[in-house]
């Protein structure tokens, strides 16, 4: 079906005058008559009858109408969005990030970001999860660009070959322990330290759990686990409450009065943060901007001072 014939006969259904519409299209009154009559040839049925010198829609005319009218007012409205989305100063970002980095970074990032000429009128849909769930939904669409940690594999497929893994930032791990915990005195630990008591560990699927396994098979003990949890702020709960410490990324926000977090010595407890893309897939130009802030403001904020998030 012609998409062109579809306005021809809205515009003809509205004028119901065969001269005028084609004066209206900007086209010669035989192509019209033409247009109307291979549409009714498709469709099987008249659309338009006589009216003395005029003509006016059938009864089917009048049905198909309503039909024709929403679906070329959704088209129009699908090719608005879809200008908009490709136009760098008034797109949209389907950013998704991991839990730990709703409390500074993608906060920080966004407001860094809106601040800059001409970003004012980019929006942003934002989601959380852990990494897999992130990924997983990064390859679906759901979201344009991902902050997260890095996994090898995702559904079993290696994950270097479905994505771009940018190193953005390095945040420090420390441990978590209830304020009345008699380690909790101490300004520095050892990660040996925590070897007597019930760990509270992220579960298999974070981006964290393997570099919590490297460390604690670095510093020569496996660790008692007491429970596997997938969000950090969960953990803590449970850190709170007494149920066990913690290794968890540093948490700017987090209220020390009821956990404190300590900074761990002779080890490099850090753990590297990625902003991640598809490989080989197309990119709006609010995004690529967004993702090209990402990487300035990180290298001259964090990787450029030496400074850990």
């Amino acid at each position: 079906m012609n998409l062109r014939h579809l306005e021809f006969f809205k515009v003809l259904a509205h004028t119901q005058h065969m001269s005028k519409a084609a004066e209206q299209l900007g086209i010669s009154q035989p192509s019209l008559s033409y247009a109307i009559k291979k549409l009714e040839e498709e469709l099987g049925v008249p659309l338009f009858e006589p009216d003395g010198r005029n003509i006016k829609l059938t009864h089917l005319g009048k049905e198909y109408l309503k039909y024709i009218n929403a679906g070329l007012n959704s088209l129009d409205q699908g090719n608005a969005i879809i200008h908009q989305l490709n136009n760098p100063n008034e797109g949209h970002v389907n950013l998704g990030f991991t839990y730990t980095m709703g409390q500074q970074l993608a906060p920080e990032l966004m407001h860094g970001f809106s601040q800059q000429p001409d970003n004012e009128k980019i929006t942003f849909t934002l989601g959380q999860s852990n990494t897999h769930h992130l990924l997983e939904d990064l390859l679906t669409d759901r979201y344009d660009v991902v902050l997260s940690s890095y996994v090898d594999r995702i559904n079993d497929i290696e994950s270097d070959s479905l994505f771009d893994f940018i190193p953005i930032v390095r945040q420090e791990i420390k441990a978590a322990l209830p304020i009345n915990h008699p380690l909790a005195d101490k300004e520095d630990l050892q990660l040996t330290d925590l070897a007597p008591f019930d760990i509270i560990m992220f579960s298999k699927r974070s981006g964290l759990r393997p570099l919590m396994d490297q460390f604690f098979n670095q510093a020569g003990f496996r660790p008692k686990i007491k429970y596997e949890i997938e969000e950090d702020h969960t953990i803590i709960g449970l850190v709170q409450y007494g149920m066990g410490v913690a290794l968890v990324p540093n948490l700017p926000q987090l209220d020390q009065s009821q956990v404190v977090l300590r900074h761990l010595l002779g080890m490099n407890l850090d753990h590297q943060l990625y902003l991640v893309t598809r490989k080989n897939h197309f990119l709006t130009p609010s995004v690529q901007r967004f993702n090209q802030f990402v990487r300035t403001y990180c290298r001259q904020n964090f990787a450029g001072q030496h400074r850990l998030l």
